[in-house]
């Protein structure tokens, strides 16, 4: 690779990139970044020049090549500051323009991305937020044992409807949680609602055998939850439940989670009525 110059070391690669009418940018990015990390050690022509390279790149390239660059900075030790610091910068800006586009679409992306972007997404949420996210109050410690218990006993049916309740948001979206095979959702839960860490694993272990089977999974996922500030989980349940139409609440310990019998007989049902308008008032108030 010729050198570039140092008063604008990007002139002629940017320019070779765009001769044709291809932007092959993201690529030289991907390129010159794979082999920095190749090296474990580097002199200081070597890191300056990396910098400028990466730096002048960075804005110039799609948010999937960002995430894949981030992703391998990170796990660089050593990685330069000043471009993992852009990184951050700009993919909180994405987040952001993403959450002024639609809450939904944010959803959606989060959803949709594979586990590091799920991550960078997460990590950066409250910074994005621009404004703190509206507190959600902790649920009620009886719905959270019921969440591990039903995970333990291998119930994901049980455990998205229970789900449901805690976080306040449609079935739809619970389940989705609920089956997520990456285990975001489930940290992003966890962390909002206030359960204890030692909880949440043992809920990733049974409730879905993808993840409880996988220890480097496990391990993630518990490293995400400690990365995770509260404010970000809450502003991500924030936006889910917005998407639903709800809003946040309190759960009590003890509540009526009952679906009405739908083997109950017209007849019996239309003399029970009758017979409980024959009754005192104050027989009707303890009626369920």
């Amino acid at each position: 690779m010729v050198k570039p110059s140092a008063s604008n070391p990007l002139d002629s690669l940017v320019d070779l990139a765009c001769r044709d009418g291809v932007d092959v940018r993201p690529t030289l990015l991907r390129v010159v970044t794979d082999l920095y990390v190749q090296k474990a050690n580097h002199s200081t022509e070597e890191e300056t020049q990396f910098v400028e390279l990466a730096l002048g790149l960075i804005e110039a390239v799609d948010p999937h090549t960002r995430t894949i660059i981030s992703a391998t900075l990170t796990s660089y030790p050593g990685a330069p500051a000043a471009v993992l610091e852009k990184l951050a910068g700009l993919a909180a800006a994405a987040t952001g323009a993403g959450a002024e586009a639609g809450q939904n679409d944010l959803t959606n992306l989060f959803f949709s991305a594979p586990p590091e972007e799920r991550r960078l997404i997460l990590v950066n949420l409250d910074v994005a937020a621009g404004k703190p996210a509206r507190r959600v109050m902790p649920v009620a410690s009886e719905l959270i044992r019921r969440l591990e218990s039903a995970a333990l006993n291998r119930n994901p049916g049980e455990f998205g409807r229970v789900l449901e309740r805690a976080l306040n948001v449609d079935r739809d979206l619970a389940e989705k949680i609920t089956g997520d095979e990456h285990g975001e959702p489930i940290v992003v839960a966890a962390r909002a609602i206030g359960m204890k860490l030692e909880v949440l694993q043992r809920i990733l272990l049974f409730l879905n055998p993808v993840i409880g089977q996988s220890a480097q999974r496990i391990y993630k996922l518990t490293h995400l939850f400690e990365e995770l500030s509260a404010q970000s989980a809450e502003y991500m349940l924030t936006i889910w439940q917005t998407n639903a139409g709800r809003r946040a609440f309190h759960a009590p310990v003890y509540w009526n989670d009952e679906r009405p019998s739908l083997r109950s007989n017209p007849k019996s049902t239309a003399r029970h009525s009758v017979e409980t308008d024959a009754r005192p008032a104050r027989f009707k108030i303890n009626e369920r």
